[in-house]
């Protein structure tokens, strides 16, 4: 693996682009899983009548929808910076 350092105005930027992929993909996939988590959770105790839980579940994945297409929206005009 090699790595490239530019030289910034305040410090030393290491890119090492495969490991950054890796790392953005492991958080990508981990706060997926958590998403889908609590869709399934909030899911099940809305079937069991289980308003709280239900409630609290699908506020928090209502809330993770959202933070995911603002990302989305924002990665689709940012593209993928050339370096």
């Amino acid at each position: 693996m090699s790595k490239t350092y530019f030289r910034t105005s305040h410090n030393f930027v290491v890119h090492n682009k495969s490991a950054l992929n890796q790392v953005l993909i492991l958080k990508n996939k981990n706060m997926l899983r958590w998403t889908i988590t609590f869709i399934i959770i909030a899911l099940i105790a809305g079937v069991l009548g289980f308003g709280g839980i239900a409630g609290a579940a699908a506020g928090f994945a209502k809330i993770a929808f959202f933070i995911f297409l603002i990302l989305f929206v924002i990665s689709l005009f940012t593209g993928r910076k050339k370096i």
